[in-house]
């Protein structure tokens, strides 16, 4: 395959370049409906917001440029097939469950899974069987789960129909993926893969191996995200033998918009490009510039950036593209310190929690921007006048589920005051944004540490999402649940 092609992109450059005479939809006519909007982002990108046409091909049932352009994106990845997505990572996770699993089947998940997955579960009606995943203390951050304890998963649920692995977490941890994918498959069963902060594994042999690379199943991958694809565009690979690539089309086009946005799709075609023709070149310097910052920060009191060694000791591997910097000497949580590099250094991070900050280091990256990161991070922490260690106990994700999610979802609820949840049922989720991983999901038992953990997240302002009330002072559970199966 001639991986320096873009077959979609050439064919929708082209047909902007026709200048058509659009008596069709959008409604905003190559921008002249929207003319202020047009001043700000330019014509090009107006005249690329296309409706499905001649030329241009249907990105649900392909049978030129895209199909074309999704070939290319398979060979790229190593994968036997691809689908394009441009409805977010979220509906490929879907569309892995939803392939694999039918009402009452079992799915074996890593507890600290997106929500995506939570609410995949609730779409294909799967039934969770959850794997602990390890904690590591001195950091207060969820590693991820062992091969060990994914076996012995695997052994006591032989009737599982799939495993679902994180490739990497939001931290940049991944698994034993190829000993994982292995024992899976000795059991019959599909393993399925969250890589929406893996996309650029398959491209440099300084990170993790890749999904594909493993010989997993289906892959989830959010280009956008480290790939250079713009925000919502990703892809759905599929790997082994174990699914059909036709029915899995059929199941995405369940959820798959009519209206794609061929300005995500196109993007989708350039970065595969880019990453298949040049990935390797543009990561060298980029893991020399996140070498460096790290090792910046590792010379500042009160700071502390793990390197790869630090994982590999407890059985993980680690992206050194997720630039993690632990903070808790300073005095100061993570929470505080993401404030003060925003409103004092103009600096935004990708994520906070109780003890780290998180910058993720990508193929755009500037070596001025990581100068300003590191010089900001020593004024914060020369500023603080205590070093003593903050330490609230990390919460084991352990939850009793009592009924399905699915199940658990349509059951009426009511709302309960927050500190009055001990012992119920959750009908909805309660989780951090981000990672977005659920502290308490639909259908598990609320526990009184669950209430007091989220109560110190509510004091340290960080952001809950997944209630439907806002301020999160009440939670909606199951008001009648002996009715229900499993209970």
């Amino acid at each position: 395959m001639d991986q320096n092609k873009t077959p979609l992109f050439e064919a929708v450059k082209y047909h902007v370049k026709r200048n058509a005479v659009p008596l069709q939809i959008p409604g905003h006519k190559h921008g002249h409906g929207l003319e202020e909007y047009r001043e700000f982002v330019g014509e090009n990108v107006l005249k690329m917001d296309l409706n499905q046409t001649r030329g241009i091909d249907f990105v649900w049932d392909p049978s030129s440029v895209i199909l074309e352009a999704e070939r290319l994106l398979a060979g790229a990845f190593g994968a036997r097939s691809a689908f394009f997505l441009i409805n977010g990572t979220t509906s490929g996770v879907q569309t892995m469950l939803m392939s694999t699993c039918k009402p009452g089947d079992q799915v074996i998940i890593p507890r600290n899974a997106h929500k995506s997955i939570f609410n995949g579960l609730v779409l294909s009606g799967a039934r969770p069987v959850y794997v602990q995943p390890e904690i590591n203390d001195n950091l207060g951050i969820v590693m991820g789960v062992t091969r060990e304890s994914m076996a012995r998963a695997v052994l006591e649920n032989p009737g599982a129909k799939a495993v679902v692995v994180i490739n990497p977490s939001y931290y940049g941890i991944s698994p034993d993926l190829a000993g994982i994918t292995e024992n899976a498959h000795a059991s019959g069963m599909a393993v399925l893969a969250d890589e929406a902060h893996g996309a650029h594994l398959h491209f440099h042999p300084a990170f993790p191996g890749s999904a594909m690379g493993a010989g997993a199943d289906m892959s989830a991958v959010s280009l956008h995200k480290t790939g250079g694809s713009m925000t919502q565009s990703s892809v759905l690979l599929i790997g082994a033998n174990h699914v059909e690539p036709n029915y899995v089309r059929q199941v995405l086009n369940l959820t798959y918009t009519s209206s794609p946005s061929y300005i995500l799709l196109c993007s989708l075609d350039v970065a595969r490009k880019q990453l298949a023709t040049r990935g390797r070149e543009m990561f060298d310097p980029v893991l020399e510039m996140v070498a460096w910052a790290r090792a910046e920060i590792n010379q500042i009191n009160g700071l502390f950036a793990p390197e790869k060694t630090f994982f590999e000791e407890s059985g993980f591997y680690f992206d050194p593209t997720k630039l993690l910097v632990n903070v808790q000497k300073t005095g100061l949580t993570g929470y505080e310190v993401e404030e003060r590099l925003a409103k004092d250094y103009n600096i935004l991070v990708e994520l906070a929690d109780m003890y780290n900050i998180l910058a993720v280091i990508s193929l755009g990256e500037r070596i001025e921007h990581l100068e300003a990161f590191v010089k900001a991070l020593g004024d914060i922490a020369r500023s603080c006048k205590k070093r003593e260690i903050k330490r609230v106990e990390t919460i084991q994700f352990n939850p009793e589920v009592v009924i399905p999610p699915r199940e658990a979802f349509y059951c009426p609820k009511e709302p309960v005051l927050l500190e009055k949840c001990a012992g119920k049922i959750a009908g909805e989720m309660i989780m951090v944004y981000p990672p977005g991983i659920p502290l308490v999901s639909m259908g598990e038992i609320i526990t009184p540490e669950m209430i007091e953990y989220v109560k110190m997240l509510k004091q340290e302002k960080c952001t809950l999402q997944g209630t439907a009330d806002i301020l999160v002072d009440y939670v909606m559970v199951l008001n009648n649940p002996k009715l229900y199966s499993g209970f």
